[in-house]
């Protein structure tokens, strides 16, 4: 039976997170009150977290996101690609998994998400960055809450100082951020909410840093005074005018969103089958 089936891969997702369940509810009810989330080392063997890594494109094959907002190559089109990254990110979906999380996020029904919306990989070199912002809460046709972002890192030896890590703001932007390196073969899992906000640090290190992505979502919201926004940015500490540019940014698209529910034209980033 070859590993790189999605039944195998989730299999073994599935058994690492139960072994650890007790240890990851606790890091996730610890930090509740701000931005839960949770992470969770070597979750694949180490030779298949190394095999779907150097199984990822080029960047020149993906989708170049370059702004004030973003600097980062996506796909979600997988089948453009080799079949092990789809296998893997559909891995996350297994019913069992998805219950699982959901078990240890106090998640009554999460839903996976299959049109990978905003999901499915990401690339980012030196250079790249992801400004501080709150994901989309909902899903693309606007009908569920988003409520987990899962973010599974493969790129070896990735060191915390080499950047791209994830960066949660519970306290807000005002307040220190905490840094989730985004160590090979970790699992990090985080809530979205109306105050979710996030971020991935500059990479500074000549290397790529490659993540699996997939979302989570629910017929309801995880706070009752979540409200629907579009993602919304906003610039570091330190970037003045970067973070009223795109204030103003988000003013405006959400302005649009009042207008025209789904957005004036069908968001390009998702899996088309």
């Amino acid at each position: 039976m070859s590993v790189f089936t999605r039944t195998h891969l989730s299999d073994l997702i599935y058994d690492r997170i139960l072994s650890q369940k007790d240890t990851l509810t606790a890091q996730y009810r610890s930090s509740d009150s701000g931005i839960g989330y949770f992470y969770l080392d070597n979750v694949l063997p180490e030779d298949i977290a190394t095999t779907i890594y150097n199984s990822f494109p080029s960047t020149e094959e993906t989708v170049l996101k370059k702004s004030i907002r973003q600097f980062k190559h996506v796909a979600a089109q997988m089948d453009q690609y080799n079949p092990i990254l789809e296998e893997i990110i559909y891995a996350f979906q297994d019913q069992r998994i998805v219950q699982l999380i959901g078990e240890i996020a106090t998640i009554k029904s999460p839903l996976p998400d299959e049109n990978l919306y905003a999901g499915g990989i990401s690339m980012m070199s030196k250079g790249n960055y992801l400004n501080p912002h709150l994901d989309n809460s909902h899903d693309k046709d606007r009908n569920q809450w988003r409520v987990l972002n899962l973010l599974y890192y493969v790129t070896p030896d990735w060191e915390e100082s080499y950047g791209g890590n994830l960066e949660i703001w519970p306290d807000g932007l005002e307040k220190d951020q905490i840094t989730i390196h985004s160590k090979f073969n970790r699992l990090a899992i985080m809530a979205t909410h109306n105050n979710s906000w996030h971020s991935v640090s500059p990479v500074t290190y000549d290397g790529t840093r490659c993540c699996i992505s997939n979302y989570y979502f629910s017929e309801t919201p995880l706070r009752d005074s979540d409200h629907f926004h579009v993602t919304s940015f906003r610039g570091r500490p330190g970037q003045y005018m970067i973070d009223k540019i795109l204030q103003v940014d988000s003013k405006i698209r959400m302005g649009v969103r009042k207008i025209f529910k789904k957005g004036v034209r069908e968001n390009p980033h998702v899996y088309k089958k």
